[in-house]
C-alpha cells in the first residue's frame, strides 16, 4: 500500500516573478498542501532553487513532479525524499524573560545547543539549526519557559554525492 509520508521535492527554476507563485497554485489547485518552502537563488542569479515538502503517497509525488516539469519556468524537478541528503531546518525563538526563567532558560539553551542571538532585560532570541525533528524537539523544551514567537526556515536538503 503507498502510505502518506512526508515527500521533499527539490526544484531549479528561472528566478522570475511569479514562477514561486505557479509553483505553489500547481500543488493548491489539485489540493496538495505545501507543509514547508525554502527558496532562494543558487550560483546562477538566474536561477532559483526551491525546496519544498508535502504529505504525499509516491504515486501522487509523481504526478505532482510530472505537473511542476510542464511549467515553463522550471529547468528541473527531484524527488529528493528516497535520496541520500543534507536536510537541515533554522529557527529562530523569541522568548519572554522573567527574573525567575532567565537561569532555567540558560540552563536549557545549553543543554539543546542553541545559540543566543539577543538577550535583553525582558526578551531574548535564540537560533537552532538542525533536522526537522531536533527542531520541533528545542521547540517542545522551550515552550514551557516563554516562547513568545518563532520563525522557521522550512526544510533545506541537498543530494549527498560520492
Amino acid at each position: 500500500m503507498d502510505k502518506k509520508k512526508e515527500r521533499i521535492i527539490s526544484l531549479l527554476v528561472y528566478n522570475k516573478p511569479d514562477v514561486l507563485a505557479r509553483v505553489a497554485g500547481t500543488l493548491g489547485g489539485k489540493g496538495y498542501n505545501i507543509e514547508s518552502l525554502c527558496v532562494d537563488v543558487t550560483l546562477n542569479p538566474d536561477v532559483s532553487k526551491i525546496i519544498l515538502t508535502t504529505m504525499q503517497t509516491k504515486s501522487n509525488a509523481s504526478k505532482i513532479e510530472k505537473q511542476l516539469e510542464r511549467l515553463i519556468d522550471v529547468v528541473k524537478v527531484e524527488d529528493l525524499t528516497d535520496v541520500e541528503t543534507i536536510k537541515r531546518e533554522m529557527v529562530l525563538i523569541r522568548m519572554n524573560l522573567t527574573e525567575a526563567s532567565k537561569s532555567d532558560l540558560i540552563r536549557t539553551v545549553n543543554t539543546l545547543n542553541c545559540k543566543i542571538i539577543t538577550f535583553n532585560t525582558d526578551h531574548c532570541v535564540l537560533e537552532y539549526t538542525g533536522s526537522k525533528g531536533e527542531v520541533d524537539h528545542v521547540l517542545d523544551k522551550l515552550k514551557s519557559l516563554g516562547v513568545d514567537d518563532i520563525a522557521r526556515t522550512g526544510i533545506a536538503a541537498l543530494e549527498r554525492k560520492n
